[in-house]
């Protein structure tokens, strides 16, 4: 069992940028893929980003590229999600997934273990 916790939400201007942390309660192996996905108000859950836990590479959707870059701190057990000129339409719940694997998933569906959540704001 895999249990994750998001920190780092908030309310920030447009153009601004927040730092998303997503802490694993036990020491994640090599065989993981890590997401961050966001869910708006009577919106889907979609795709932001993921990171494989072994090798690093990472996956990005349209809206975020070039904005957002996701790592990961093999020490600290930890993923992270950093967020640079953020715009109002970024505004959402924002969530950390994990799931067994070596390739990066853009649904969902697919992921096995979630956090709580972790609000972002961004005001125009």
């Amino acid at each position: 069992q895999v249990r994750l916790v998001e920190s780092g939400g908030g309310l920030v201007q447009a153009g601004g940028s927040l730092r998303l942390s997503c802490a694993a309660s036990i020491r994640l192996l090599s065989g993981y893929v890590m997401g961050w996905f966001r869910q708006a108000p009577g919106k889907e859950r979609e795709f932001v980003a993921a990171i494989t836990w072994s090798g690093g590479t990472t996956d990005y959707a349209d809206s975020v590229k070039g904005r957002f870059t996701i790592s990961r701190d093999s020490a600290k057990n930890t993923v992270y999600v950093q967020m640079n000129s953020l715009k109002p339409e970024d505004t959402a719940v924002y969530y950390c997934a994990a799931r067994p694997g070596y390739a990066i998933a853009k649904s969902h569906r697919v992921y096995d273990y979630w956090g709580q959540g972790t609000q972002v704001t961004v005001s125009s």
